[in-house]
């Protein structure tokens, strides 16, 4: 963090976009204006005036909120802006195109700094450029503080945490279930994942990204015995049931990874992380898990031809900036859970957690836990070894973001599972 007394404890970049708005609303409403120093910021001051008068309407307590100024593309307005913040907490994607000098300023200025991001591609190229630097500048990068990432990275270290507490042992396997859940998806999330495989479709590290299990490990640490996502239908081996292919599992299960990674390999050197969808039993759930498949396979291979890409992107994808009502997303919901097998002394045992809300995964619940991991940067409110560094939910944070979640609505439960042996 810098030396000097920063204006701010949290800007909100992009706060004029969708989740950009959610996430100053949230905080707006969490927080009193002597409790938390926010400044919303974005290219647009015309906008930015326009969302603190609907602002300080929403709350009787804010009679304003700073407004800062800069563009995603001008290094020295960024610069300005990290340099005035403890932390930085941006959602403005897709990160490939306009991720990197944020970033940048902020290790310059040893700023903090979270985001929503799920584009592995520019989280390998920000770990590759910047993490030695933001280790020595003090400046914590911590990505995907959204619903990418933190149920399934804060999930596996609170199932970890509870089997070394319990057992003296850490959980060898980890199946992270995407159980259930109603939301809805924004322009900008679909611009993010068209990104993804624009440059997959040009950029050799990218595809090397996409295809390694191990690509958002340290240098020198980026292979092991996981095999990586599941792709095809398969009867789970924890659990039983049929399970099919998550979508988010090419970036969660590398967060995840990375999590291990850095920490030192507390989880060991052997440990795998699957994350998947669960479908039922028989018949039916074999069905449900091949059709799941089916689609998103179908889609994969769609967004992986340039002119059906470009085509998907330009009529079917909604337009950045595009996305639920309030109403909307305060009526969704998810719920995740999380099973760890390990091998104690006297036998094997399972642990089971549990992580959700009731809310839009994508934006209600995805605004609380950005803010929260945002808060906790600011109040230094971590369990973490590092003070810098291109970091995890996980390892950045830590249990300190659980407990703040549990604290406004959210299930973060852990136990050991029923029948899970000993």
């Amino acid at each position: 963090m810098t030396d000097a007394d920063p204006t701010h404890d949290v800007v909100v970049w992009g706060a004029t976009g969708v989740a950009g708005r959610f996430t100053a609303e949230y905080l707006v409403e969490r927080h009193a204006p002597d409790d938390l120093s926010l400044a919303v910021g974005g290219r647009s001051r015309e906008k930015l005036d326009a969302l603190v008068d609907d602002l300080t309407r929403r709350s009787d307590g804010w009679d304003g909120v700073p407004v800062v100024v800069g563009d995603a593309t001008d290094p020295e307005s960024l610069r300005t802006i990290a340099h005035d913040a403890r932390v930085v907490c941006t959602t403005v994607g897709p990160y490939t195109r306009y991720g990197s000098p944020l970033v940048e300023a902020c290790v310059e200025t040893g700023t903090d700094y979270c985001d929503l991001t799920g584009e592995v591609n520019w989280a390998r190229e920000t770990i590759d450029r910047f993490h030695e630097a933001a280790v020595d500048a003090g400046a914590r990068i911590v990505h995907s503080c959204g619903f990418d990432s933190v149920p399934a990275d804060l999930g596996t270290l609170i199932v970890q945490s509870f089997a070394a507490e319990a057992f003296d042992a850490p959980c060898k396997t980890v199946r992270i279930y995407l159980d259930d859940g109603s939301g809805s998806v924004s322009g900008g999330t679909l611009a993010s994942f068209g990104e993804l495989f624009e440059a997959a479709a040009t950029d050799p590290i990218a595809r090397e990204t996409l295809r390694n299990p191990y690509s958002l490990a340290p240098s020198g640490e980026r292979s092991g015995v996981d095999p990586g996502t599941q792709r095809w239908p398969r009867t789970d081996p924890l659990c039983g049931g049929w399970t099919a292919p998550s979508p988010m599992a090419p970036v969660n299960e590398r967060v995840v990874r990375r999590s291990n990674a850095l920490l030192g390999y507390p989880w060991g050197r052997e440990f795998r992380c699957t994350e998947v969808v669960p479908t039922g039993e028989g018949v039916r759930g074999a069905a449900a898990a091949g059709l799941v498949a089916g689609g998103l396979g179908a889609f994969t291979a769609a967004m992986s031809v340039g002119p059906l890409r470009s085509a998907l992107r330009r009529y079917a994808f909604p337009d950045p900036g595009e996305g639920p009502t309030r109403e909307e997303a305060e009526a969704g919901h998810f719920r995740i859970r999380v099973l760890g097998r390990g091998t104690a002394a006297d036998g094997s045992f399972t642990v089971e957690a549990e992580f959700g809300a009731n809310r839009d995964p994508g934006y209600g619940a995805t605004a609380r836990m950005l803010g929260e991991s945002a808060t906790c940067l600011a109040r230094d409110e971590v369990d973490s070894p590092f003070d810098g560094g291109v970091l995890t939910p996980a390892s950045g944070i830590g249990l300190p973001l659980a407990e703040r979640l549990r604290e406004v609505g959210f299930t973060a439960s852990v136990d050991e599972a029923a029948g899970g042996g000993r």
